[in-house]
């Protein structure tokens, strides 16, 4: 009980110093334009899961890209491990 009792005032006095914190504008990151646009039009569900709307040819093209980039991160863990194994 006397552990929690020490602790706390620290932990008040962190927290309290925290919500003095700096933070960043973030509003005058927003350009005036974008700030000022529209919303975008939305589309019918309907429009969006149409058949013709798939492409399978995308499709194959990221799964070809994925199982590349699967080889090349494989193969880096596996140069990674054997460092680690030579440096052990």
């Amino acid at each position: 009980m006397i552990r929690f009792l020490t602790i706390l005032p620290l932990v008040a006095a962190l927290t309290a110093i925290s919500g003095c914190a700096q933070f960043p504008e973030l509003d005058a990151t927003v350009p005036p334009k974008a700030e000022n646009a529209g919303y975008p039009d939305l589309a019918p569900i309907e429009t969006l899961l149409a058949a013709d709307a798939y492409d399978p040819d995308a499709a194959e093209e990221t799964t070809d890209r994925l199982d590349r980039r699967t080889r090349a991160l494989q193969a880096r863990a596996d140069r990674l491990r054997r460092r680690d194994a030579q440096d052990g």
